[in-house]
């Protein structure tokens, strides 16, 4: 089902946040491949880039197809995505397929998860993650959940400290090729 959601600021951005489909995927891969690349590749070294885009980032079309995963336009063209999820897996793309756990988690006791928040870096430092987030959060909420928990990358480690995220451990995630890529795990109790 396409639900059409403007954002709260929309009138002074122009930006839209809908949620994504399954025909969208192609071009939210795309936006998470030079999100990574660009504005990640300040925090990691190029052979970590590379081997997260191929063993862990991009897109979990379970999460699409819960609804729980937006895309964010402006003028008809998709500039950034990210989403909340139910479920139990923390992170990672369709390609992390081994980590992923599509069990359901019980809103009175677990948190919802933040989940894969990509933007453009031609659309950076706009107002776009922030919008993002605040409309996940209030999803999440509606959905019975009363707290927060996501993995952190470097390059965004600092947006959730901002926006009342608290890291409770930093941690590792080997990939297959045995580049290691640092993170950390926060959450946000509102």
């Amino acid at each position: 089902m396409q639900n059409d959601i403007s954002s709260p600021k929309a009138g002074k951005t122009n930006f839209l946040i809908r949620q994504a489909t399954v025909d969208d995927i192609p071009v939210l891969n795309q936006i998470v491949q030079i999100s990574i690349r660009q504005l990640g590749g300040k925090y990691y070294s190029p052979q970590q880039v590379e081997s997260s885009l191929k063993y862990l980032f991009g897109i979990d079309t379970q999460i699409v197809l819960d609804g729980t995963y937006y895309a964010v336009e402006k003028a008809d063209e998709i500039v950034a995505c990210g989403g909340w999820s139910r479920r139990k897996t923390p992170f990672g793309g369709d390609q992390a397929s081994k980590q992923l756990n599509y069990e359901l988690r019980n809103p009175t006791v677990d948190p919802a998860v933040i989940r894969a928040f990509y933007v453009h870096p031609n659309w950076a430092r706009r107002g776009i993650a922030r919008q993002l987030l605040h409309h996940c959060e209030t999803q999440a909420l509606r959905d019975s959940f009363g707290w927060f928990e996501l993995t952190a990358t470097l390059s965004g480690y600092s947006f959730y400290s901002c926006y009342g995220y608290q890291e409770v451990e930093k941690i590792a995630m080997t990939l297959p090729d045995s580049i290691t890529i640092p993170g950390m795990k926060m959450v946000k109790h509102p």
